[in-house]
Protein backbone atom coordinates (compact mmCIF):
# COMPACT_ATOMS: atom_id res chain seq x y z
CA UNK A 1 0.00 0.00 0.00
CA UNK A 2 1.20 3.49 -0.86
CA UNK A 3 0.16 6.45 1.26
CA UNK A 4 0.31 10.05 0.24
CA UNK A 5 0.22 12.47 3.16
CA UNK A 6 0.72 14.53 5.29
CA UNK A 7 -1.45 17.38 4.14
CA UNK A 8 -1.20 16.53 0.49
CA UNK A 9 -1.10 20.00 -0.98
CA UNK A 10 1.39 19.55 -3.79
CA UNK A 11 -0.10 22.41 -5.80
CA UNK A 12 -3.11 20.18 -6.19
CA UNK A 13 -1.52 18.16 -8.96
CA UNK A 14 0.43 15.63 -6.91
CA UNK A 15 -2.54 13.77 -5.48
CA UNK A 16 -4.07 12.87 -8.83
CA UNK A 17 -0.74 12.03 -10.41
CA UNK A 18 0.41 9.82 -7.52
CA UNK A 19 -2.88 7.97 -7.27
CA UNK A 20 -3.23 7.45 -11.01
CA UNK A 21 0.34 6.24 -11.55
CA UNK A 22 0.48 3.93 -8.54
CA UNK A 23 -2.89 2.38 -9.38
CA UNK A 24 -1.55 1.69 -12.89
CA UNK A 25 1.39 -0.12 -11.25
CA UNK A 26 -1.01 -2.29 -9.24
CA UNK A 27 -0.57 -0.70 -5.82
CA UNK A 28 -3.44 -0.05 -3.46
CA UNK A 29 -3.26 3.62 -2.52
CA UNK A 30 -4.72 6.03 -0.03
CA UNK A 31 -4.26 9.76 0.17
CA UNK A 32 -4.97 11.72 3.33
CA UNK A 33 -6.14 15.25 2.58
CA UNK A 34 -6.47 18.00 5.17
CA UNK A 35 -9.06 19.83 3.03
CA UNK A 36 -12.66 18.83 2.45
CA UNK A 37 -12.18 18.79 -1.31
CA UNK A 38 -9.83 18.30 -4.24
CA UNK A 39 -7.41 20.99 -5.32
CA UNK A 40 -4.41 21.32 -3.01
CA UNK A 41 -3.06 24.84 -3.38
CA UNK A 42 -6.01 25.67 -5.62
CA UNK A 43 -8.47 24.58 -2.93
CA UNK A 44 -6.91 26.74 -0.21
CA UNK A 45 -5.69 29.81 -2.11
CA UNK A 46 -8.86 31.59 -3.23
CA UNK A 47 -7.66 35.14 -2.70
CA UNK A 48 -8.50 37.75 -5.36
CA UNK A 49 -6.15 37.38 -8.30
CA UNK A 50 -4.97 33.81 -7.55
CA UNK A 51 -3.94 32.34 -10.90
CA UNK A 52 -1.24 30.44 -12.76
CA UNK A 53 2.02 32.24 -13.38
CA UNK A 54 2.72 30.08 -16.42
CA UNK A 55 0.50 29.26 -19.40
CA UNK A 56 -2.47 27.11 -18.43
CA UNK A 57 -1.73 24.24 -20.82
CA UNK A 58 1.59 23.59 -19.04
CA UNK A 59 -0.39 22.73 -15.92
CA UNK A 60 -2.43 19.98 -17.58
CA UNK A 61 -1.64 16.32 -17.00
CA UNK A 62 0.06 14.57 -19.89
CA UNK A 63 -0.66 11.00 -18.72
CA UNK A 64 -3.94 10.87 -20.65
CA UNK A 65 -4.34 11.86 -24.28
CA UNK A 66 -8.14 11.84 -23.83
CA UNK A 67 -7.87 14.32 -20.98
CA UNK A 68 -5.64 16.61 -23.05
CA UNK A 69 -8.23 16.57 -25.85
CA UNK A 70 -11.26 17.01 -23.57
CA UNK A 71 -10.16 19.93 -21.40
CA UNK A 72 -9.95 23.38 -22.95
CA UNK A 73 -8.48 26.14 -20.78
CA UNK A 74 -10.57 29.31 -20.92
CA UNK A 75 -7.70 31.69 -20.14
CA UNK A 76 -4.03 31.81 -21.07
CA UNK A 77 -3.18 32.13 -17.35
CA UNK A 78 -6.19 30.58 -15.67
CA UNK A 79 -7.50 31.67 -12.31
CA UNK A 80 -8.22 29.69 -9.15
CA UNK A 81 -11.82 28.72 -9.95
CA UNK A 82 -10.88 27.07 -13.25
CA UNK A 83 -7.81 25.41 -11.75
CA UNK A 84 -9.95 23.85 -9.02
CA UNK A 85 -12.59 22.80 -11.60
CA UNK A 86 -9.88 21.09 -13.66
CA UNK A 87 -8.56 19.12 -10.69
CA UNK A 88 -12.09 18.04 -9.75
CA UNK A 89 -12.73 17.00 -13.36
CA UNK A 90 -9.57 14.85 -13.31
CA UNK A 91 -10.52 13.29 -9.96
CA UNK A 92 -13.96 12.36 -11.31
CA UNK A 93 -12.75 11.17 -14.72
CA UNK A 94 -10.23 8.78 -13.16
CA UNK A 95 -12.35 7.83 -10.12
CA UNK A 96 -9.75 9.09 -7.65
CA UNK A 97 -12.00 10.31 -4.82
CA UNK A 98 -12.51 6.82 -3.43
CA UNK A 99 -8.77 6.70 -2.72
CA UNK A 100 -8.76 9.97 -0.76
CA UNK A 101 -9.75 10.44 2.85
CA UNK A 102 -10.74 14.10 3.18
CA UNK A 103 -10.67 16.20 6.36
CA UNK A 104 -7.70 14.12 7.48
CA UNK A 105 -4.78 15.98 8.93
CA UNK A 106 -1.87 13.63 9.60
CA UNK A 107 -0.71 14.00 13.20
CA UNK A 108 2.18 11.49 13.05
CA UNK A 109 4.07 9.15 10.74
CA UNK A 110 6.07 6.43 12.48
CA UNK A 111 8.15 3.80 10.70
CA UNK A 112 7.92 0.28 12.18
CA UNK A 113 11.23 -1.33 11.24
CA UNK A 114 10.18 -4.84 12.28
CA UNK A 115 7.04 -4.81 10.17
CA UNK A 116 8.62 -2.70 7.39
CA UNK A 117 5.54 -0.46 7.45
CA UNK A 118 4.63 3.14 8.08
CA UNK A 119 1.92 3.87 10.60
CA UNK A 120 0.02 7.10 10.13
CA UNK A 121 -2.25 8.60 12.76
CA UNK A 122 -4.71 11.33 11.87
CA UNK A 123 -5.67 14.06 14.30
CA UNK A 124 -9.11 12.40 14.66
CA UNK A 125 -7.47 9.14 15.80
CA UNK A 126 -7.86 7.24 12.50
CA UNK A 127 -4.83 5.00 11.80
CA UNK A 128 -3.46 3.55 8.59
CA UNK A 129 -0.47 1.34 7.76
CA UNK A 130 1.43 1.02 4.50
CA UNK A 131 4.78 0.00 3.08
CA UNK A 132 5.47 3.26 1.29
CA UNK A 133 4.85 6.87 2.27
CA UNK A 134 5.00 9.93 0.04
CA UNK A 135 4.90 13.15 2.01
CA UNK A 136 3.28 16.01 0.20
CA UNK A 137 3.28 18.67 2.86
CA UNK A 138 2.36 21.53 0.57
CA UNK A 139 4.83 24.32 1.04
CA UNK A 140 2.80 26.50 -1.32
CA UNK A 141 -0.35 26.38 0.77
CA UNK A 142 0.87 25.91 4.31
CA UNK A 143 -0.34 28.95 6.18
CA UNK A 144 1.76 30.64 8.81
CA UNK A 145 0.41 33.63 10.69
CA UNK A 146 3.18 35.57 12.46
CA UNK A 147 2.44 36.61 16.01
CA UNK A 148 2.13 40.30 15.17
CA UNK A 149 1.73 42.51 18.19
CA UNK A 150 -1.95 43.42 18.53
CA UNK A 151 -3.23 40.92 15.95
CA UNK A 152 -5.67 39.41 18.46
CA UNK A 153 -6.99 42.85 19.41
CA UNK A 154 -7.62 43.92 15.81
CA UNK A 155 -11.32 44.78 15.42
CA UNK A 156 -11.54 44.48 11.65
CA UNK A 157 -11.90 41.44 9.43
CA UNK A 158 -8.73 39.66 8.41
CA UNK A 159 -7.63 36.36 6.93
CA UNK A 160 -4.59 34.57 5.59
CA UNK A 161 -4.57 34.33 1.79
CA UNK A 162 -4.08 30.57 2.15
CA UNK A 163 -7.40 30.37 4.02
CA UNK A 164 -9.44 32.83 1.98
CA UNK A 165 -13.14 32.06 2.62
CA UNK A 166 -14.97 30.13 -0.12
CA UNK A 167 -17.73 32.73 -0.01
CA UNK A 168 -15.15 35.51 -0.45
CA UNK A 169 -14.79 38.71 1.55
CA UNK A 170 -16.70 41.93 1.02
CA UNK A 171 -14.00 44.55 0.50
CA UNK A 172 -16.23 47.21 -1.02
CA UNK A 173 -15.49 50.63 0.44
CA UNK A 174 -12.89 49.26 2.87
CA UNK A 175 -9.26 50.16 3.38
CA UNK A 176 -7.27 46.98 2.69
CA UNK A 177 -3.82 46.28 4.02
CA UNK A 178 -1.66 43.43 2.71
CA UNK A 179 1.35 42.06 4.59
CA UNK A 180 3.70 39.74 2.75
CA UNK A 181 6.44 39.30 0.21
CA UNK A 182 6.82 38.19 -3.40
CA UNK A 183 4.13 37.88 -6.04
CA UNK A 184 1.22 37.02 -3.73
CA UNK A 185 0.75 40.39 -2.01
CA UNK A 186 1.10 42.12 -5.36
CA UNK A 187 -1.55 40.04 -7.15
CA UNK A 188 -3.99 39.98 -4.24
CA UNK A 189 -3.61 43.70 -3.51
CA UNK A 190 -4.18 44.66 -7.16
CA UNK A 191 -7.50 42.80 -7.23
CA UNK A 192 -8.45 43.92 -3.71
CA UNK A 193 -7.88 47.57 -4.69
CA UNK A 194 -10.30 47.20 -7.59
CA UNK A 195 -12.94 45.64 -5.33
CA UNK A 196 -12.59 48.16 -2.52
CA UNK A 197 -12.66 51.11 -4.90
CA UNK A 198 -16.01 50.15 -6.45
Amino acid sequence: EVFSGTENRTRGRGTALFLHRFRELGFSCKSFEDASGIGGTWYWNRYPGARFDSESYTYGYSFSEDLLKEWHWKELYSGQPENERYLNYVADKFDLRRHIRFNSRVASCIYDEEANRWELTMDDGHKARGQFLITAVGLLSAHYVPDFEGIHDFKGTWCHTGRWPKEGMDLAGKRVGVVGTGRLPFSSSQRSQRRSAT
